[in-house]
């Protein structure tokens, strides 16, 4: 009997299941990606589903197992646990429970029931018996729907990573109703991290491999206070550039493992090498907290904070983080106010050439972008962008402004065609973002979306921002003086302790990480430290923007030390 007729005669595939007929059901629309043997082994040797432990009497959910990395090395530890004390005669009572497989692609089933049958046969067990075990550990189902009375000791996998846009409204609709933390532009993986978590039973474990980006973006907030309430978060391994798939990726992996019931400190691993030696003696040190490893092992506590991003790096950094956090007021409390440029939705039709644009002189301003402040200075290029708003944020009358009115009816098939326009017919050419005319004049800090160093730029009020630049002004505090401070090492401390990393270190300077900076208030900085930071952000001298920010701070030596600094 070949494995497509055992796979045929498995009582699992159910035509009139409960969930939509709307499914993912390929490879690409499931956001399959395989896991490497080594990278399997390792996360199951983390939750503890160890060989030499009774793992019949214990039950393991693979909730997306694909061609079956994870499942076919489970059942393999399962099988070599039980068969060291059990008979091949008692196997199908005794192992029948013990695991859940859901998967709800059949080609990529079919393919794990092939490798498990051969595995079984390896084992000695007969076609009847392979046929009933697989009958009992396997099911076609979509996980986030499936009707599952179990609890399990241990959930392992690689979840699914699919974007909200690739999956049908119908079915998208019904995930929304079921899962809390399906919030923003969550990805499919995050409502299966949620319904993992809740499937564990008291004590239990869940291992996953998956993109890190939930633990410190903006949709991933809601899952993270799931785990503050009911979890602990054991360990953390970043993955980011390591060959832990069988394949080239460009997600940002890490493996993260979670137990139900509130617990202590994390352990956190950096970027091992991926391979069977290496992680498994990673391995022993993680879970046991004593020896040595090829990367270094730290334990971290107060790495969940409610909702808040997850703190992972560095434990001088986190603590530099906590005492600064506990000394000063956010950067918004202290007079200053970040945001972020314009964004059209249409750049094609509402940025031009400034000169060019054929408009009413006051329905356009000279733009600021990205290419503009490379040499760490503003060098126009000479963009303006057209402004659709009055200065109380409506809408012109057209009927007023027949340059602007031609202009945009020249271009009406373009701006018409935008998401924003066809939701609002009447207001059509709005901009995406408002505008604010006042925002030119003012004098502002501008500062690019990705970048390795903070590259923050004065602007004297000249220039509106367009997206991708985020801005602060200030009512309170020197702008000279601020551009020293967010020049130094305290920004990318803030920045890269809350913000998800880029290849290559880069990362994100959004409105959301750079409004957790903290700041003295101006009154309390002192005379000649003011004109100091204002001196060295002239002259664009970042170390020395680095030592005044330190003396600002009152960092101690191995605090500057451990943000880049000499010491001194």
């Amino acid at each position: 009997m070949d494995e497509h007729s055992v796979f045929e005669q498995l009582a699992l595939w159910n035509p009139h299941g409960t969930h939509p007929k709307e499914t993912l059901s390929s490879g690409r629309e499931r956001g399959a990606v395989y896991t490497r043997l080594e990278t399997v082994d390792f996360i199951l040797n983390l939750v503890g589903y160890l060989p030499d432990r009774p793992l019949h009497r214990y039950t393991l959910l693979e909730p997306s197992f694909g061609s079956g990395d994870f499942l076919v090395r489970a059942v393999e530890r399962l099988v070599t646990s039980y068969l060291g004390a059990g008979s091949l005669d008692t196997a199908f009572d005794d192992l029948r429970n013990a695991i859940v497989g859901i998967e709800i692609d059949p080609a990529a089933a079919a393919e794990t029931v092939g490798r498990l049958t051969e595995l079984l046969s390896r084992f000695g067990f007969n076609v009847e018996q392979t046929s009933s075990l697989l009958g009992a550990w396997l099911r076609n189902d979509d996980f986030l729907l499936a009707d599952i009375r179990t609890r399990f000791d241990f959930v392992v996998g690689n979840p699914p990573y699919v974007r909200q846009e690739l999956i049908p409204d119908r079915l998208m609709a019904e995930y929304r109703s079921r899962y809390e933390t399906i919030y923003d532009r969550a990805d499919l993986y995050i409502p299966f991290i949620e319904r993992s978590l809740s499937l564990l039973k008291k004590d239990g474990v869940l291992g996953f491999i998956c993109a890190d980006r939930w633990m410190k973006n903006k949709y991933g907030g809601p899952l993270r206070a799931l785990v503050a309430r009911e979890y602990h978060l054991k360990y953390y391994i970043d993955m980011v550039d390591t060959q832990a798939f069988r394949a080239d990726v460009t997600a940002y992996p890490a493996i993260f493992v979670i137990s139900r019931g509130r617990g202590g400190k994390t352990r956190i691993a950096h970027r091992p090498q991926v391979e069977a030696s290496v992680l498994d003696q990673l391995a022993s040190v993680l879970t046991a907290g004593e020896g040595t490893a090829s990367v270094p092992v730290v334990e971290v506590g107060n790495v969940i904070n409610g909702s808040e991003p997850w703190i992972l790096d560095s434990l001088d950094q986190l603590n530099i983080v906590r005492k600064l956090e506990a000394s000063f007021p956010l950067l918004e409390d202290v007079g200053c106010k970040v945001g972020i440029g314009v964004a059209t939705g249409a750049d094609k039709a509402y940025v031009g050439n400034f000169d060019e644009l054929e408009v009413e002189p006051d329905r356009k301003l000279p733009l600021v972008t990205t290419k503009d402040i490379v040499s760490g200075s503003v060098k126009w290029r000479g963009l303006g962008v057209v402004n659709p708003f009055n200065v109380d944020g409506t809408l012109v009358d057209l009927g007023r402004y027949p340059k602007l009115k031609r202009y945009f009816e020249e271009r009406r098939d373009v701006i018409a065609g935008r998401n924003c326009a066809r939701r609002n017919p009447h207001a059509w050419y709005r901009t995406i973002d408002r505008i604010y005319p006042s925002l030119a004049k003012e004098k502002k800090l501008l500062i690019p979306d990705i970048k390795g160093e903070a590259n923050v730029v004065y602007e004297d009020g000249q220039y509106y921002p367009h997206h991708n630049l985020y801005y602060i002004t200030s009512s309170e505090w020197d702008l000279r003086a601020l551009q020293a401070v967010l020049r130094s090492g305290i920004a990318r401390l803030f920045v890269g302790v809350y913000s998800t990393q880029m290849r290559g270190g880069y990362l994100r300077y959004q409105a959301q990480y750079l409004r957790r900076i903290r700041l003295p208030r101006w009154k309390e900085v002192p005379e000649e430290l003011r004109d100091k930071l204002k001196d060295a952000a002239r002259r664009g001298d970042t170390e020395e923007c680095n030592h005044l920010s330190f003396d600002l701070y009152g960092l101690n030596v191995n605090e500057r030390a451990a943000l880049g600094g000499n010491g001194n």
